[in-house]
């Protein structure tokens, strides 16, 4: 992929010497004549890094680093000059520019200097997502009542080595809280193993998670270690449990009670010493009655319990987890970091989030995709919020009244999108017989999501 470089000096010659060199080398090279163009050229299209001369007529290159800086603070940036000074060599360095380059710029040194500056800025940031990530799973943010009981909870459960069983809707966090079950517990220098039962084909799951030898099934031509095997004196996250057949609840069931099990075509009992925590959106009791989920195994699992509450249910959490999730999408897209408005916290705790956590975090990464230049320094208004939200805010007109009918063409996109959802939900209602749960699980939502949607859209429910 070409990196790009911004080139801002007030000499034209110098400009274009750069210029022709760095496409040389295959960079692609947009310049500016001065501060306030360099600066909006930034802000319009980040570059992958900035040479820039120190004095120019108006804004000089150190005010229009810092300003940068205040901005883009991992935008690697190199000065140049053609009158050095130790002292402004050092006046730049404590600006935040990476190094200092001396008129007339040598080439070598000049293109050294770039892949140096562009392999180090592409670290820094992997090493930030990295920590981000670890720290991600490891924290549970917001100070409500129901937060700071799963805190609690996991504060107590984590140094043991009973299995967890943990429950809530779909996107409430239950990956993040078994990480965090994992991290405080005495094997957290172990590995912690995800399995997702759900994404898993049902004829692999045997093998992804006890392996299989050599020749156990056409494909088979090497001996493969499974998930439990991986996950020796560690932790297996067991994401979806209710999902798995009851042929693999069964030998699920064997590694609880004995820590043995035999790969797929072999016949060598293997032994390991492994915590199990697992989680569904589903009621495993309601699958047991259905003869769908072995009740041996879920009093196995279900040894510690946490239920994660939906985020509607805590809503004083939602604006700081926005701010988390802000300060996550701003420096990976490199994007400047914007505030919220009063109104905006006061949407954003309005909200049912019906798709909870990975809802806001959704939309708070395509707030910031999607963000202009002229939107970089003002703050998040409740409209620009709204204009993302699924479903309307409650006792707001529903979406399928707003100008649209079958019978009369969506005047604008909002209506023409109710206009189509309406339909869409109709119609899986009617292959389900109306059957409520069935449509849900077809449509891969919860029961109380599709009620609030038939609502809004003024779907009657037939008896």
């Amino acid at each position: 992929m070409s990196r790009t470089i911004l080139v801002i000096d007030d000499e034209e010659p110098i400009r274009k010497s750069v210029e022709g060199a760095l496409s040389d080398e295959g960079y692609t090279v947009r310049t500016a004549h001065d501060a306030a163009s360099g600066i909006a050229s930034v802000r319009q299209d980040l570059p992958d890094l900035v040479l820039l001369d120190i004095w120019m007529p108006g804004t000089d290159g150190i005010q229009c680093l810092e300003q940068m800086k205040q901005s883009f603070p991992e935008l690697p940036v190199i000065i140049m000059s053609g009158h050095g000074t130790i002292e402004t060599a050092v006046r730049a360095t404590k600006s935040g520019a990476y190094d200092f380059l001396e008129k007339p710029v040598e080439l070598d040194r000049m293109l050294l200097l770039i892949r140096n500056a562009i392999s180090a800025s592409r670290l820094r940031a992997e090493n930030t997502a990295l920590k981000r990530q670890a720290s991600q799973r490891r924290s549970l943010i917001g100070k409500s009542g129901g937060i700071s009981q799963v805190r609690e909870i996991v504060s107590r459960i984590a140094p043991t080595s009973g299995s967890v069983l943990i429950t809530g809707e779909n996107g409430t966090g239950k990956e993040v809280v078994a990480h965090l079950v994992h991290s405080l517990s005495p094997r957290f220098k172990e590995a912690f193993i995800e399995v997702n039962c759900a994404a898993i084909p049902e004829e692999l799951i045997e093998s992804e998670l006890f392996g299989h030898e050599r020749g156990a099934f056409t494909g088979a031509v090497s001996a493969r270690r499974g998930r439990f095997d991986l996950a020796d004196r560690g932790t297996i996250f067991l994401d979806e449990v209710a999902d798995m057949s009851l042929k693999t609840q069964a030998k699920v069931l064997r590694i609880l009670q004995e820590q043995r099990f035999e790969r797929v075509g072999g016949s060598t009992t293997q032994t390991v010493d492994v915590r199990i925590i697992a989680a569904t959106n589903k009621d495993i009791r309601d699958l047991i009655q259905k003869g769908l989920f072995r009740e041996d195994l879920y009093y196995r699992l279900n040894v510690l319990r946490i239920q994660l509450p939906a985020l509607r249910e805590r809503a004083s959490d939602v604006a700081e987890l926005m701010d988390h999730f802000l300060d996550e999408f701003c420096a990976l897209h490199r994007k400047p970091r914007r505030v919220l408005s009063a109104e905006a916290v006061k949407t954003l705790t309005q909200y049912p989030w019906p798709g909870n956590i990975r809802e806001l975090r959704n939309l708070v990464e395509r707030l910031v995709i999607l963000q202009g230049a002229a939107e970089d320094r003002l703050p998040i208004s409740g409209n620009e919020l709204y204009a993302h939200l699924e479903v309307p805010l409650d006792g707001s007109e529903p979406l399928a009244t707003q100008g649209a009918s079958p019978s009369e063409p969506a005047r604008d996109l909002k209506a023409a999108k109710a206009l189509f959802e309406k339909e869409f939900v109709t119609r899986a209602l009617e292959e389900n017989e109306w059957n409520i749960s069935k449509t849900a699980e077809a449509l891969g939502i919860e029961r109380t999501y599709l009620h609030r949607k038939m609502k809004l859209l003024s779907i009657s429910e037939k008896d």
